[in-house]
């Protein structure tokens, strides 16, 4: 998508892998392991190395700021980083 010129979707891009590449960075503490995938479309696998399971986590611009987004209706906010990796490992600990 194209407005004023500029290309809107670039910009999410960068914005979207920082906001990833943060979270990653947190997750370690909370006992589980990610990695960055999608290239272009950037999205963070995450594993619980105890339990084995796994999810996709997406970042996405809402009305109301950016927010994190997984399956099962996992959702947690980029500004608050550590309740969002609590709230994953919640989710992979079931």
């Amino acid at each position: 998508m194209r407005v004023g010129g500029g290309d809107v979707s670039s910009s999410y891009t960068g914005e979207r892998r920082t906001h990833l590449q943060a979270l990653a960075e947190m997750l370690p503490e909370h006992g589980l392991v990610s990695r960055m995938m999608g290239g272009d479309d950037p999205m963070l696998w995450v594993w619980h190395p105890r339990t084995g399971r796994h999810t996709i986590i997406f970042a996405t611009p809402t009305a109301d700021g950016w927010v994190f987004l997984w399956s099962s209706g996992g959702r947690g906010r980029v500004d608050d980083l550590g309740r969002t990796a609590r709230a994953l490992r919640e989710t992979l600990d079931r």
